[in-house]
Order: structure tokens, then sequence, then C-alpha cells
């Protein structure tokens, strides 16, 4: 998610439609010899929620987020109902890499969901901004590092289970790496060699950086649609349709609305347009596999409110920070 909101980063409101979205996806999980362990998640904004089981305790509502690069966050509130104790301290970062705040590390005895038990995790205690109403926390994208997690988003559900993916020549499965717990995979804007893109299902949309953005064409010209701001700092954000296709693997995006940021340094690849596709990230191979019913899409998107609680400083980051995505 790109830079949370409370939770260091900007959280953008953008909600994206997708033309030609499959109503389903073949269910080809990586074996049947392999116990599935599957819950149903609901959409909001486009992004992905889960009920979650803390400490025997709950249900409680969290967002799963690939763009978060530890284990879990917490919100205060629930850290002070359940008592979590704080066993140390966090710096988190933005997507920039500049901006840095410390928040307390608290111990959660057991996270259970989709009929797996998660013990012994270690949870940032951090306020956030949840634009679907009341959110209890965040999984983070390191928490699944021994399984293979597929979010199944036309079939609403998560799915977990053990077993590897297979190269298939970058047609389906694509490599990623994972710096700082967040996968990063390589997709192409046409004309120009792949680039870096954040692979982000907290994230509000496709959103390329200016200095990438300074060199593509356009059917629509950019054109500001909103002021992002935190305490100290404004700065103006614009969207924009690409002359040019996106491809990602075998799939393409058909001449792309795109939001551009000025202070990412990595295309994000978000929510919205992940809701074409069942995507399962092997962690332990570094391989993601997308699945969809068809291999051309289309993205738009209307203008909305954006909502920033957070920019980065102009200090270097310390050398332990947990990257909310």
């Amino acid at each position: 998610m790109p830079i949370p909101n409370g939770i260091p980063r900007a959280l953008v409101i953008l909600t994206l439609s997708v033309s030609g979205l499959p109503l389903t996806v073949p269910a080809q999980h990586p074996s049947t010899a392999t116990p599935l362990h599957a819950a149903p998640m609901d959409l909001d904004y486009g992004k992905p929620y889960i009920q979650v089981m803390v400490n025997g305790k709950g249900p409680f509502r969290f967002v799963v987020d690939t763009g978060t690069g530890g284990d879990a966050l917490v919100s205060p509130a629930l850290a002070t109902q359940l008592h979590l104790p704080v066993v140390g301290q966090a710096n988190l970062s933005d997507p920039s890499g500049l901006g840095s705040k410390s928040a307390p590390i608290v111990f959660i005895d057991s996270l259970e969901f989709a009929g797996i038990n998660f013990t012994g995790v270690r949870a940032v205690d951090h306020g956030f901004f949840a634009e679907a109403g009341q959110c209890d926390g965040v999984l983070g994208f390191t928490l699944f590092r021994d399984f293979l997690l597929t979010l199944d988003f036309p079939n609403r559900q998560i799915v977990l289970t053990r077993g590897a993916l297979k190269p298939d020549g970058g047609k389906s499965v694509l490599p990623f790496r994972m710096p700082h717990g967040v996968p990063i995979a390589a997709l192409t804007l046409d004309g120009f060699p792949p680039v870096e893109a954040q692979l982000d299902s907290g994230g509000g949309g496709l959103v390329i950086p200016t200095h990438i953005a300074d060199q593509l064409k356009y059917d629509i010209a950019p054109v500001a649609f909103a002021q992002g701001r935190s305490v100290s700092t404004r700065f103006e954000l614009k969207a924009a349709k690409l002359a040019s296709d996106v491809r990602l693997g075998r799939y393409t995006f058909t001449h792309p609305v795109v939001e551009i940021h000025p202070a990412f340094p990595l295309v994000n690849f978000g929510s919205p347009p992940m809701q074409i596709f069942a995507i399962t990230f092997d962690q332990r191979n570094l391989l993601v596999r997308f699945l969809a019913n068809q291999k051309r899409f289309s993205l738009s998107a209307p203008p909305s409110p954006m909502r920033l609680t957070h920019v980065p400083d102009n200090a270097p980051p310390p050398g332990n920070l947990v990257p909310v995505g």
C-alpha cells in the first residue's frame, strides 16, 4: 500500500474500474495432494479484508497487504483491548525510503484464520486509516513465508497451502525479489525496457513515479486530480491515460489510466488491477503466478478524494526499517 495513513504511508482512496473483469477464475491451486486452507475475503475499495482470531478472541477485521514488509500491524485500540505486551521498537518507512517513524512492537501469541494458527507473531502497534470502516490490523507479506499465498480476487477467498510454483517462461509465473519484505516484479511499458513494480494488495491503483511518467506518451495528458498532504507538506498528484499498453507476463492492460506520484521511486501495482487475477506468491522460490480468464483488459479511474497523513522527510532512513507498503 503506497505509504499508510496513520501508518506512515499514503493511502490513495481511488476506485478503479476494470473492463472485462472475469467472473470466475479456474481453480488451479498448487497441488491436490496438499491441504488447502481457505477463508472468505471481503473487497472494500478493492482491498482484501479477512476475519482473524487474535489470542483466541475475535474475530477481528484485518486487511491482507502484500505492500507491508513485516508480519503484522495492529491498531492501538486492539493492542490495548487485548493487553498485548510491548517487546521492542520498530521504524516504519514509506515507499520512498526517506521517511520513518518509531512505533512499538507488541507480541501476539496467536493469529488464526483459514484454519491455520500463526504463533509468536511480532506486530507493530500503530494507528492507520481504513477507508472501508473498522479495521483492526494488517497482515503483512512476510507472515506467509512458509506457505503459498493465493489472493483469489474473482472468487473472493484467500488460500494457503504448501508446495511450490514452477517457472513457465514468464507467461503467468514471474520471478520477484523482496527487499525489505515487499514483492517487486517486472512489468513492461510499451517502448521501454521492463520496469520494477511493487505488488501491493493494499495499494490504490496503477501508480507511476514521476521520473518514469515524464518519459511516457499519453492519450490524455496528466492532469491534477488530488492534493497529497502531510503534517508539513503538500504535493500534487496527477492522473493520465497512457498512449501505450502495460504488460505483466502474458497479460496486457490496453492504454490504462494511471496515477502519477512524485514521491515514490517504483511503479505500484495495487489492488484494483489485482482484482482481475487469482495471484499466488511463493516466497521460498521468489515466484508469483497470475491467473485470469482473458489476456487483455482496460483500466479506468474516476477522480476520488486523496488522504495522506505522512510524507518522507529529508533524513536518511535507519537500518532497521519495517516497510509498510
